[in-house]
């Protein structure tokens, strides 16, 4: 008898995610990959490699749930929940004393307030604009030519930080665009940047309230300048995940294995 695994799958924005779960809930592969023009293609492409990664093929998956923005676009998934959820549940697994989420992916954030067993108690999110996302990030770093993996140690060398009055990805790019003009520090300008970001996403934790552990997941939990600063604003400790970009695809992964 094959092998039976559980699998979640998060089609966010710019990447999509895949977490593979054996019959134990023990996570035996994972992929992230990014999502381009067309989500489905992401999904099969995402899928597979994670497949390989636990040795096993379609034919193992006892059950496969679809998170994320892209969901819709999964045919071949047995049910659909929303990223929050998933973000929720996936978070509470790996930090069972959890009360607050902070998810920043690549075109929204969101702030969810976690209750007993990754219950969403609360939650408000912003997906209407770029800024507080990996998006903005991206554009950033490309216009400063920097590597977006550079932007965190850069931030957390900088001797200061260059006041950017605008996070709106279209006014603060032109903002940035002048300040390298005036010979401001790179260094500089990312640490305003990311104080930038991190004052829009303290809005929405704010509006929530801190409760319980505090945790950041999506891509942008892997800039160490913005989880410092984050960390700062809240006085208090921040839970990392070795790789916070698969917190919801994992999330999703564990609610296939619990339907079964």
């Amino acid at each position: 008898m094959k092998e039976k695994v559980f699998v979640g799958i998060d089609v966010g924005s710019l990447s999509t995610e895949s977490v593979v779960l054996d019959g134990e809930g023990k996570m035996v592969g994972f992929s992230i990959v990014r999502t381009g023009a067309n989500s489905t293609d992401a999904a099969n492409a995402s899928l597979d490699q994670a497949l390989t990664a636990a040795h096993v093929s379609r034919e193992n998956i006892q059950a496969l749930i679809a998170t994320g923005y892209g969901r819709i676009s999964i045919p071949f998934a047995d049910r659909k929940v929303t990223e929050i959820s998933c973000h929720a549940y996936g978070a509470c697994h790996l930090f069972p004393n959890i009360g607050t989420v902070i998810d920043m992916g690549g075109q929204d954030s969101k702030v969810i307030y976690v209750g007993k067993g990754g219950k969403v108690l609360d939650f408000n999110m912003n997906d209407k604009c770029a800024a507080g996302t990996g998006r903005f990030l991206e554009v950033m770093a490309d216009r400063l030519q920097v590597s977006l993996d550079d932007m965190g140690p850069l931030s957390l060398e900088a001797g200061g930080e260059v006041q950017i009055s605008s996070v709106c990805t279209v006014f603060a790019e032109s903002e940035v665009v002048s300040l390298v003009a005036q010979n401001h520090p790179k260094d500089e300008v990312i640490r305003g940047l990311h104080k930038a970001i991190v004052n829009r996403v303290w809005s929405m934790v704010r509006s929530i309230g801190v409760h319980g552990e505090v945790a950041m997941t999506g891509g942008v939990a892997k800039n160490s300048g913005v989880v410092r600063m984050m960390r700062e604003k809240l006085g208090k400790p921040i839970l990392v995940h070795e790789e916070p970009q698969i917190v919801g695809a994992l999330g999703a992964a564990l609610l296939a294995l619990k339907d079964f």
